[in-house]
């Protein structure tokens, strides 16, 4: 990867993570889970409550550590996972409804692909073992 993709690849990563954590996944994991719960029963998921918990901190501690680089591939596999539910969720919504929905899960899979590239903490962990 050369320094300017690396550039625009920790940029992309770094919007995109926190606008997950903060836009989505905050106002969830500090709500009252009850409304989110019920939409997660309606997909037909057992144990609601458990699930749209694991979906929230997907969102918040997912889009978090993908915006640090940070066990990158692990929670854009999470948030990723999410956004795929989501997605579907919004299948038969006009386009606009399940656009935000797809533009993350795009980025979580470019996330899985790459890592977190070398402005990451993933890369400087593995700049500290070596």
């Amino acid at each position: 990867m050369t320094e300017r993709g690396a550039v625009g690849w920790t940029l992309v990563r770094v919007v995109f993570g926190l606008t997950l954590a903060f836009s989505h996944g905050l106002g969830k994991v500090t709500g009252d889970m009850s409304g989110f719960a019920e939409g997660v029963a309606k997909l037909g998921f057992p144990a609601p409550m458990f699930f749209a918990w694991c979906a929230a901190l997907a969102e918040f501690l997912g889009g978090i550590a993908v915006a640090l680089g940070l066990l990158t591939r692990p929670a854009a596999l999470f948030a990723g996972f999410t956004m795929l539910v989501a997605l579907f969720r919004h299948r038969a919504d006009p386009f606009g409804k399940m656009e935000l929905s797809l533009l993350f899960l795009t980025v979580m899979v470019a996330a899985l692909i790459i890592g977190g590239g070398p402005f990451s903490l993933d890369a400087l962990l593995r700049r500290k073992k070596a």
